[in-house]
């Protein structure tokens, strides 16, 4: 199937058909440590960020901020090299499992969940059942 993307420069349109995008045509993408299973960063793609992920197994996003693709790592040497894609059940979010090389946040930091910090939140508890 790689194939066949790396010679097409469409998405594949069973995968595109599939996908919900807002009204610029992104749609996330959480990238996961395919071994710790540790929540690296959030970024956006849309169908050409993601058939280039799929083709060269590399993560490519859309920079929101530049209106350009990126390819993590080819400015910072922090790559992300792909080991499973997966879309979810609604079609607007895709789970990356990634092997990270380096930092995933551009601070730096390992995650970008690290770097941004943990917010004051009310533990929540899981209701007791009763017992029959």
């Amino acid at each position: 199937m790689s194939e066949k993307l790396s010679e097409s420069r469409d998405l594949d349109p069973h995968i595109a058909a599939r996908l919900k995008r807002d009204e610029n045509g992104l749609f996330a993408a959480i990238i996961q440590q395919h071994d710790t299973a540790e929540v690296l960063m959030l970024g956006w793609m849309n169908d050409e960020a993601l058939r280039r992920t799929l083709a060269e197994g590399r993560v490519t996003f859309w920079s929101r901020s530049r209106q350009e693709f990126w390819c993590k790592g080819d400015t910072s040497g922090h790559f992300q090299f792909v080991k499973k894609v997966q879309l979810d059940c609604d079609g607007d979010a895709l789970l990356i499992q990634v092997d990270q090389v380096g930092a995933a946040c551009h601070t730096g930091s390992r995650t970008c969940f690290e770097a941004g910090g943990e917010l004051p939140a009310a533990v929540g508890k899981r209701p007791v059942e009763p017992s029959e």
